[in-house]
Parts: structure tokens; sequence; C-alpha cells
């Protein structure tokens, strides 16, 4: 009779240890994980992707919201971002600059950021540049071998610009059909 039980037993935990831990969460417990879930724009390079929102927490502020997440192999390093206004006639008419909160991005990593911008009111659209170190890029450009000059390495600043960064019609995350 315990034999049995044992049996019976060892089956169980046998069955449940097969069980997928994801199957045994609730449908609330699932919630995406994945930005575009919570973010409206996005924008990449190939080393770096940033998703972002606009919001105006007060009047005379704007306020872009966001996460890089590297999604590659290479780290990425020292990823800093100015945000700028620019008037009808493309001048820079206000500014804000921040960091990721990461100073090093690993594969697969998300990394918050947050900029605010005093706006002066003349502004149509807001640029964002942003910036960052990679080895994989230097290493691909480098004409001398890697070992002869290891200090290059950490060297090679990317930067890229995205232009009119809060338009409802650029940079914008599709939203799936249901």
């Amino acid at each position: 009779m315990w034999q049995h039980s044992l049996l019976v037993t060892i089956l169980a935990v046998s069955l449940a240890a097969c069980t997928p831990l994801e199957a045994l969460r609730t449908a609330e417990e699932r919630r995406p994980v994945y930005p575009p879930a919570t973010f409206s724009h996005r924008v990449g390079t190939a080393q770096v992707v940033l998703y972002w929102n606009c919001v105006r927490p007060d009047p005379g502020v704007l306020r872009l919201d966001g996460v890089a997440h590297n999604p590659h192999f290479s780290e990425i390093r020292f990823l800093e971002f100015d945000l700028v206004g620019v008037d009808a006639d493309g001048r820079e008419i206000s500014q804000a600059n921040g960091a990721s909160s990461d100073f090093i991005l690993r594969t697969n990593q998300f990394s918050p950021f947050r900029l605010d911008v005093r706006t002066v009111g003349r502004e149509v659209r807001f640029d964002l540049f942003y910036r960052y170190r990679s080895q994989q890029n230097l290493r691909s450009s480098l004409a001398v071998p890697t070992a002869a000059s290891p200090g290059l390495l950490a060297q090679a600043e990317i930067q890229f610009m995205a232009r009119d960064v809060c338009s409802e019609t650029q940079h914008r995350i599709p939203k799936p059909a249901r």
C-alpha cells in the first residue's frame, strides 16, 4: 500500500516539474515586459533602441520619459541625450540634457531615462540627439589589430539625431490589431 502512495507521489511531482511556470500564472501576472506596450515612440540603431513618451507634466515643461534597450551582444557605454526645442526658423531655443541611468547597457538590458525641457512657447518641434560609445563599431573600422591599441576600443563615440520626436506621425509604434 505505501508503495502505491509513493508511486503516485513521485508521478505527481514529476508532472508538476514538467509543467511550465508560465502556465500557472494568472493573466494579471503575465503583463508584457517589453516596452512597446507602454511607449508610443521608437527609434533604433544597430546597437541601441530607444522607446519613449512625450508628456507635459506642467505648463512650460515637456518631458521625454523612456527606456534604452540594447538588443545586441556589444556593450553600450555613456549613453547621453540632448533634447532640443526648435523654432520655425530652425534655431534651437530650448534644451535639456541627460543620460541613461546605467553607465553600461549589456545584452538585452533596459535602462530608463528622463529629459525635462523648459519650453519658451515658440517651439515647433523637438529633436533628440543621442550618443554613446560602442566597442563593436570601432572594432569593425580599425585597420590595426585590437591588441595593438586596446585603449582605442572605448573611444568610438557614435551620435544620432531623431527629428521631431514628439510628433503624432513620426517614430510611432504601431498599435496591435485587435
